[in-house]
């Protein structure tokens, strides 16, 4: 496996994407390449990171209602 593999096939992972073959053939490369090795490490730190951060965020229809406006704004001239 190549080092742009591993870090796609490691990214997979990390969203339970991968199938049981390349998590295999992953946990292989990060045996021997300690470069995939440190990007799978600073990956998983990002992704719980973020699961940890309880980030708000708007929802669907705050976003459309927002977009919409921003839309009409435009059309009509008023984007000061």
């Amino acid at each position: 496996m190549k080092c742009d593999d591993a870090t796609h096939v490691c990214d997979k992972t990390q969203y339970k994407e991968a199938g049981l073959f390349d998590k295999l053939m992953l946990k292989v490369h990060l045996l021997m390449c300690t470069l995939c090795r440190g990007y799978a490490k600073r990956n998983t730190k990002l992704t719980e990171t973020i699961k940890s951060a309880n980030i708000k965020t708007l929802r669907p229809e705050e976003k459309q209602r927002i977009k919409t406006k921003l839309q009409n704004e435009i059309k009509n001239g008023h984007n000061s």
